[in-house]
């Protein structure tokens, strides 16, 4: 019976998720620490540099990514589609670009990497793990969703749980400043 109520619960969610096209939280997004600050970056491309001081007012995913990491890559079509749909709406999208292998420093390589990856979005360069320790962060790939005051309210670890990441950036953009 157990096993058939569970069953259920999972097809009623499936089922409001394919007719909203949004899925619900599982907790309501509480404010949380402040934000580091982007520190120690070697090289912005696709901007001018940015901080976290700029970004106030905005909703900001900080998704810290290596371009040869399978996992990284399997999440750059959501992270692309979510810095497409919610730019105008108030989202930055801030890739922090921590290389795992020493080729992975090399400028050019990472220019090479986001032109054939079609990321148009800013990437930092953390060659120094400067930002990337500021965060705590100890995974590749890393998502820290920031509300408009610049606190960290949303984390998420590896591939998977898009959809719960996308309402999450859906329900701090509709919060009200």
């Amino acid at each position: 019976m157990l096993s058939q109520l569970k069953t259920l619960a999972i097809a009623a969610t499936f089922a409001a998720t394919a007719a909203t096209g949004t899925v619900a939280l599982a907790a309501p997004l509480q404010s949380g620490p402040p934000a580091p600050e982007f520190t120690g970056i070697n090289q912005w491309l696709n901007s001018e540099p940015l901080t976290l001081r700029q970004l106030k007012g905005k909703v900001v995913l900080v998704d810290f990514w290596t371009y040869t990491c399978i996992n990284c890559i399997n999440t750059l079509p959501y992270v692309k589609s979510w810095n497409q749909k919610y730019k105008d709406q108030g989202l930055t999208v801030i890739g922090v670009h921590t290389p795992e292998y020493p080729f992975e420093r090399n400028t050019d390589n990472v220019k090479t990497a986001i032109k054939r990856f079609g990321i148009t979005y800013p990437v930092a360069q953390d060659n120094q793990y400067a930002t990337w320790s500021a965060y705590n962060n100890q995974y590749w790939p890393a998502f820290y969703l920031l509300n408009k005051k610049g606190q960290v309210v949303y984390t998420h670890f590896g591939e998977g749980d898009y959809a719960q990441t996308e309402a999450a950036i859906q329900v701090l953009l509709a919060q009200k400043d």
